[in-house]
């Protein structure tokens, strides 16, 4: 056995348990927030099997109720989403516009690029690569005049 095959087979098993310990990591929602702009860095996977998909509900559904109204959703340590993260992305969406308010995408990559193109979300909902640009995008709120 020569030193690059054993090296090779090395690599290979350790790309293999990295993928085994990804699928097991849960989801980890950091917020924070730029001027009147909620980011909420998503970490791991949504999922329905793990109950993650219901936690990232509960949280965003929580913000939307104390007043928030625009919402930055950071893909890019989002390692895999499923249909009912795809639904609860969806539901927040609709939620903030009926509200005037918007929500973003930020960084979607991988296997979570391929399920939101899938689905055809890019098409809906706007999605950025630089968080700069994406935190220049929101538009000031606008209040009605109440007579």
């Amino acid at each position: 056995m020569n030193f690059p095959s054993v090296l090779q087979r090395l690599v290979e098993e350790a790309n293999l348990l990295a993928e085994r310990l990804n699928a097991f990591v849960g989801l980890q929602i950091s917020i924070r927030e730029s001027a009147d702009v909620t980011i909420l860095d998503l970490r791991g996977r949504s999922t329905i099997d793990g109950g993650e998909s219901e936690l990232l509900s509960s949280r965003l559904k929580e913000l939307v109720a104390s007043g928030v109204r625009k919402v930055l959703l950071n893909l890019v340590d989002l390692i895999q989403v499923d249909s009912s993260g795809v639904g609860v992305i969806v539901e927040t969406y609709v939620s903030l516009k009926r509200q005037r308010g918007e929500l973003k995408l930020l960084c979607p990559c991988g296997r979570v690029l391929e399920v939101l193109t899938l689905f055809r979300l890019l098409d809906a909902i706007p999605s950025f690569e630089d968080e700069a640009q994406a935190l220049a995008s929101f538009q000031p709120l606008s209040y009605s005049a109440k007579p």
